[in-house]
């Protein structure tokens, strides 16, 4: 067999490995974010919280955040965002003044973000529950 023949068949074989990763990303992607939409998020009921910074994180494949929730006197006065990697999802961030506003996490997911806007819904949740 000559090199050009088998050069050919090594980019072939890499093009097939490529495409089936990328199958098993997108379908892992896709299942994770089914998932995403139908959890539910428990509304933190802040008279019990104590005055403090609360770090808290949630993964669903490709989004991840990491916040930190600050409270005073029964209310949240600042929620950070550490880290959130989530591809197009920047503008769920929008979601952080809604639940300052509303000191609730009953609260609806921005439009055109709704996978980030949970994610990081579910981060706060978990900062109260110390996750």
């Amino acid at each position: 067999m000559s090199r050009r023949k088998k050069a050919i068949i090594i980019i072939l074989i890499g093009v097939v490995l490529l495409v089936i990763a990328g199958v098993f990303y997108f379908a892992q992607a896709t299942r994770n974010l089914e998932v995403l939409v139908d959890r539910q998020i428990d509304d933190i009921n802040l008279s019990e919280v104590l005055d403090g910074r609360y770090e808290g994180r949630y993964d669903s494949f490709p989004i991840s955040v990491i916040v930190a929730v600050t409270v005073k006197d029964g209310e949240i006065t600042k929620i950070d965002i550490l880290r959130h990697v989530s591809g197009q999802g920047g503008p769920g961030e929008a979601i952080l003044d809604k639940v300052v506003k509303a000191q609730s996490l009953d609260v609806d997911v921005i439009s055109g973000a709704t996978y980030s806007s949970k994610v990081i819904l579910l981060a706060i949740e978990n900062a109260f529950r110390g996750k």
